[in-house]
């Protein structure tokens, strides 16, 4: 009986060490913002082995939240958070982004941005028009200028990629937009651990394509339906 213990010992031991193995060989993901989308992207990937740091004003309120993600994560502040991740991910009010870019630039700097957030002119103000005006990827990479910034996860609701995640079948599509190739294959990776498909849009002018008041906007598509109505 001793004998038998001591194999399941072992084996939960070696089970624990793989899981630890697996976590140190992912990047870690800073998720600047705690609130559904946030937090919704932080179980996803916390569940599929990821490292996550979540952050928000008040790191201190989160540790439920984390204790809820697990051992892999953690929280801390803004400011620790973007010099920690490898990869950081912006998913805070649209309006609070050029504050946010004046406290972070520096620790993002070479670093993949992911940008899930929206602007919406009666929350957000000027910040808003200019952003849709322009082109929100452009704006955004513009407030970010030395990092590598992706759009992408802003066209689906929260509490769809939270249903349809790893859905059995035929998966639904997220829209991606960026100037970098490397980053935009980093990306893809982590919509795939997410439970979902990529669709590569294209560069950052592409993400006109899926901002809010577009046709692209909040339609749950598989990949053939998204690819075909990007033109693809």
């Amino acid at each position: 009986m001793s004998g038998i213990k001591s194999l399941l010992s072992a084996g939960l031991l070696f089970i624990g060490s793989l899981a630890t193995v697996q976590a140190a060989s992912l990047p870690s993901i800073g998720i600047i913002g705690a609130g559904q989308m946030g937090g919704t992207l932080a179980s996803l990937w916390s569940k599929s082995g990821y490292p996550v740091i979540l952050s928000s004003r008040h790191p201190e309120a989160l540790k439920n939240q984390v204790a809820e993600l697990g051992q892999q994560a953690s929280a801390a502040s803004v400011e620790q958070t973007a010099q920690k991740a490898s990869i950081i991910v912006l998913a805070v009010p649209y309006g609070a982004l050029p504050s946010l870019a004046k406290t972070i630039d520096a620790s993002v700097k070479g670093k993949v941005v992911l940008d899930v957030s929206n602007p919406y002119p009666g929350r957000d103000g000027q910040v808003a028009n200019e952003a849709l005006k322009e082109g929100v990827g452009r704006y955004s990479a513009g407030l970010f200028p030395g990092a590598h910034l992706v759009r992408g996860f802003n066209s689906v609701a929260a509490y769809t990629l939270s249903s349809e995640a790893h859905r059995s079948g035929t998966k639904l599509a997220i829209p991606l937009a960026g100037d970098d190739k490397q980053a935009l294959n980093v990306v893809s990776q982590l919509v795939e651990k997410a439970g979902f498909d990529p669709v590569i849009a294209g560069g950052l002018d592409k993400a006109r394509l899926f901002q809010p008041g577009s046709s692209l906007f909040l339609s749950n598509l598989t990949r053939q339906q998204l690819k075909q109505q990007l033109g693809q």
